[in-house]
């Protein structure tokens, strides 16, 4: 089964793909961030991530597309609208491809892959490093999120089946 990850951003979008038998044979397709500049308009912005989210679907046909669910911090309400809006453009790009799309909470992705639910980034670097057997962990921290909701989606869903 494949498997992506996304972290969606309006400045970075982190994204993951993985190939998962079950929880123990989880291999690494591919990973990394999309980049958009604030002075190239929002239109803009969103058309990118759209677009390079389209080819690598296209590309590498996942079975699942993860996002986290929205959050919003009381001190930072305007950081909540604008991953709404790269959210949205995924959302529907994935109706688009008709891939399946799951939320997750936060808490439940790392709670699933780290058995604490307010784990922090550093741990979920730790175990996602390990897990894909890497040499590093991947960076940015994007990247890292992304994969977590993978590899997540993973153990959530086979723990379903037990």
């Amino acid at each position: 089964m494949r498997i992506l990850g996304i972290d969606p951003g309006l400045g970075i979008t982190g994204y993951g793909l993985i190939d998962a038998g079950d929880s123990r044979m989880i291999a690494l397709i591919e990973a990394g961030v999309i980049r958009t500049a604030p002075a190239s308009g929002i239109a803009e912005r969103l058309k990118k991530i759209y677009n390079n989210l389209n080819d690598l679907i296209r590309e590498h046909h996942p079975d699942v597309l993860v996002l986290e669910k929205i959050y919003s911090h009381y001190k930072h309400p305007a950081t909540a609208i604008l991953m709404g809006h790269s959210r949205g453009v995924i959302c529907l790009l994935a109706g688009h491809a008709g891939v399946k799309l799951v939320n997750y909470p936060s808490t439940r992705v790392k709670k699933a892959i780290t058995g604490a639910g307010h784990a922090s980034k550093m741990q979920v670097q730790r175990v996602v490093t390990g897990m894909l057997k890497l040499k590093r962990p991947p960076e940015p921290v994007d990247v890292t999120d992304a994969l977590a909701l993978a590899i997540g989606y993973v153990h959530i869903e086979m723990k379903k089946l037990s």
